[in-house]
């Protein structure tokens, strides 16, 4: 039965081990081990979370190849923990990268459900093959997302090549996937290179992150919830990206934004939030006008520290947005602003619509209401909603002329040059100092350098 996933795992792979010595002590590393042998050998379960573990260690070292595609563990763990999948709901992601997002769902619903013991066998055929669902562009990520969804019982359709279909979402692909009742994603950012827009969206753009959010709108379920890791521009892009908001909040509860601190990706600076809606409404899943009212914002961003492997992002700094959340998936739980909001008491008041008749303690929180109509008249439906002052910034106002900026910088360049060209010719290189001297000479016009 999965001999056609292990098919597709080692399709096209090719390692090249030049020692023969390496290859003899890894086959004899391999044939020590106990495989599945009671108490005393490994479980599927032990193994599935050794190959994730190096998946991590993969992407926190290379930042490049599966890193890229790696979200952070204790992000992903909190947001599952939040939708909070059950039994018989189809889980789907449309960049499924190494598929974390799926093992955790499935993690969660096993937890939930003595491991799957207390389902029926219907039930449990159900979580095996139909449960979770994902899509990925990249051959070589795909087999590393079967093979961890193999190593954790996941196995998917097997008409349709496993839990993760190898396709484009942006394209007929995307369309042909089935509707889910969650989704949670983390659309790659950028240009993403190889995904190409050949479907037709309500609102055409060349913004590939918004034509995710429009393919999540159109997948989710009536009443389904969704969560996806989207960078600052989505928030703030003008034209289509306005209209797209605006089908959002319309067609959807928009409830909670989570504005996550820098450096926890690949892409060092990069800035991203997560959105949390329900489609339609709970009270009427099948509304499609007017659905959002308040929006909520997390500031998880401003002054907090710099991330990366000397400061690592862990569930500790989910755990306050966790709790101002509440229990309910589709946001509706009893919240109250200002609570939870470690330091922010400390921080500046940036002068800003935000803050406008706001008082102190709700100006200086990290947790905030917003509502529609405020987005809509002071905002232009931007959701780029931020009103602390980051100790870090830069006040425009205080900053020297750009004349200024200029020639400081040109007289520190000057004076770089004249160390690079002494240097040069202590190493014995006076003939290429004299060269680059040349260069310089021309390229300022006969200027001495």
């Amino acid at each position: 039965m999965r001999k056609s996933l292990v098919q597709a795992v080692f399709h096209n792979v090719s390692t090249t081990i030049e020692q023969p010595k390496q290859l003899t002590e890894l086959v004899s590393y391999m044939d020590a081990l106990d495989w599945y042998n009671g108490n005393h050998g490994k479980s599927r379960d032990d193994f599935g979370d050794m190959y994730e573990g190096l998946l991590q260690k993969n992407a926190n070292e290379t930042k490049s190849g599966a890193g890229q595609y790696f979200t952070p563990r204790p992000l992903i763990k909190s947001i599952i923990h939040l939708l909070k999948p059950q039994p018989r709901e189809v889980v789907q992601d449309p960049a499924a990268g190494t598929a974390g997002f799926l093992i955790e769902a499935d993690r969660y619903v096993k937890s939930q459900t003595n491991d799957l013991d207390d389902l029926d066998g219907d039930t449990q055929d159900f979580q095996i093959h139909r449960a979770f669902i994902g899509l990925e562009l990249v051959p070589g990520t795909r087999r590393l997302a079967l093979m961890n969804c193999l190593l954790h019982d996941i196995e998917g359709n097997l008409d349709h090549g496993g839990a993760i279909r190898l396709g484009n979402t942006l394209g007929s692909d995307g369309e042909n996937l089935p509707q889910a009742d969650i989704v949670a994603t983390n659309p790659p950012f950028g240009s993403a290179a190889g995904t190409n827009i050949t479907r037709t969206f309500v609102h055409p753009t060349s913004n590939k992150q918004l034509c995710f959010m429009q393919h999540i709108i159109e997948t989710l379920r009536p009443g389904g919830r969704a969560a996806v890791v989207v960078p600052d521009n989505v928030l703030f892009e003008g034209g289509k990206g306005t209209d797209i908001r605006r089908d959002l909040m319309d067609k959807c509860h928009l409830h909670t934004i989570l504005r996550l601190p820098t450096g926890i990706f690949y892409a060092q600076g990069v800035k991203t939030n997560v959105l949390f809606f329900t489609k339609g409404t709970v009270a009427n899943p099948n509304q499609d006008k007017n659905c959002t009212d308040d929006v909520w914002v997390y500031d998880l961003r401003t002054n907090m520290p710099s991330f990366g492997k000397r400061t690592p992002f862990t569930e500790q700094h989910l755990q306050p947005f966790e709790t101002v959340y509440g229990e309910d998936p589709h946001g509706l739980s009893p919240r109250e602003e200002g609570e939870w909001s470690f330091n922010a008491e400390e921080s500046e008041v940036a002068d800003s619509e935000e803050n406008k008749n706001t008082d102190q303690h709700q100006a200086t929180s990290r947790w905030r209401k917003f509502s529609r109509e405020w987005i809509r008249s002071a905002k232009s439906d931007s959701l780029d909603i931020s009103w602390l002052k980051d100790k870090d910034s830069i006040d425009a106002d205080s900053l020297p002329e750009p004349d200024v900026l200029a020639a400081e910088a040109m007289g520190e360049l000057v004076q770089a040059l004249g160390e690079l060209d002494a240097l040069m010719r202590e190493l014995g290189a006076g003939d290429e100092a004299d060269a680059q001297r040349q260069l310089l000479e021309e390229a300022f016009g006969g200027v001495k350098a």
